[in-house]
C-alpha cells in the first residue's frame, strides 16, 4: 500500500497529453438511444444486454486511444446504468468490443453474483465512486470514493464480488477494503471549502479500493470544470493518515 505515499486525484487537466481531461466521463442517454450488441473477452462474467453505445460515447482518454477505456452510461428515462472496459469498435459494419461490461437498476442496491467482475476489477459499478465536478462543488458528497493500489490480495470483501490479486497475502489489501481518513486528522480551516467537502467526505464514508492501479491514486469524472487548487490541495494528504475498517472477508 506504499503508506508513505500521499494521495494522488486521478482525474484533471490532461496538460495535452490525451485529447480528453483525465478522469471517467459520464455519458447520459434517452432510452431511444439505439443499442449495440457487444462481444467481451471475459464473456462469462460479463452482462449479454445490449448497450446503448455510439459516436456520441464518451471513453475515458478520449475515443478511441489506449489505456482502460471506460464507458459509463446512463440512461436517464429507465434508471439504467451501463459500464464498459477496454472498449473499442471495428468494422463495417462497426463490431464492439471490451473487456468486460456490465449493467445495472439504478433503483435497486442489487449487486453483481458472487466471484463476478464487472467493468471493474472489485465488480462493483465504476459511478457510484466517481467524485463528481457538481457535488463537490456543491459541498455535498455523500458516498466513498473509489481508489486503486498494487498489489492487492487474492480476496474480497463485501461489498466487492471480485478479487484481481496475484497471490493469497494478508499484508495487501483485498478488493473492497475500505480506508478511511483518521478521525485525528486536522482538516486545516485555510483550505478551500470545496478541498475540505471531499476530506469530510474521506473522513465519513472513506476510500473503496476498486481496482488495481497506481497506489492511492483515486477518482473522479472527466470534467474541464475542475479547480487547479482543489486539485492541488488534494494532492498534500499521507496516506498514513488513512485506517482501514469495516472489513468482512467473502472470498
Amino acid at each position: 500500500m506504499q503508506p508513505t505515499r500521499k494521495l494522488h486525484r486521478d482525474f484533471g487537466p490532461s496538460y495535452g497529453e490525451q485529447p480528453a481531461p483525465y478522469g471517467i466521463p459520464i455519458t447520459v442517454v434517452a432510452s431511444t438511444h439505439p443499442k449495440v450488441s457487444v462481444r467481451f473477452d471475459i464473456s462469462p462474467e460479463s452482462d449479454h444486454v445490449l448497450y446503448p453505445l455510439g459516436s456520441d460515447t464518451r471513453v475515458e482518454g478520449g475515443q478511441w486511444v489506449s489505456g482502460d477505456r471506460h464507458t459509463i452510461i446512463v440512461d436517464r428515462d429507465t434508471c439504467r446504468l451501463y459500464e464498459t472496459w477496454a472498449t473499442r469498435k471495428s468494422g463495417n459494419p462497426v463490431t464492439w468490443r471490451a473487456g468486460s461490461g456490465a449493467a445495472w437498476d439504478l433503483k435497486s442496491n442489487a449487486l453483481r453474483r458472487r466471484t463476478w467482475t464487472s467493468a471493474d476489477a472489485a465488480g462493483l459499478p465504476i459511478l457510484p465512486g466517481l467524485l463528481r465536478y457538481d457535488e463537490v462543488a456543491a459541498h455535498a458528497i455523500d458516498h466513498a470514493t473509489r481508489f486503486t493500489t498494487e498489489p492487492t490480495d487474492r480476496r474480497f470483501l463485501w461489498p466487492a464480488r471480485h478479487q484481481a490479486g496475484d497471490s493469497l497475502n494478508a499484508a495487501y489489501p483485498p478488493m473492497g477494503a475500505r480506508f478511511r481518513l483518521k478521525a485525528s486528522y486536522v482538516i486545516s480551516p485555510s483550505l478551500r471549502p470545496d478541498t475540505r467537502a471531499v476530506l469530510q467526505a474521506m473522513k465519513r464514508f472513506g476510500l473503496v479500493l476498486a481496482d488495481n492501479g497506481s497506489p492511492w491514486y483515486f477518482q473522479g469524472t472527466s470534467d474541464t470544470r475542475w479547480p487547479e487548487g482543489l486539485l492541488d490541495e488534494l494532492k498534500r494528504v499521507p496516506a498514513a493518515q488513512f485506517e482501514a475498517g469495516g472489513l468482512r472477508d467473502e472470498r
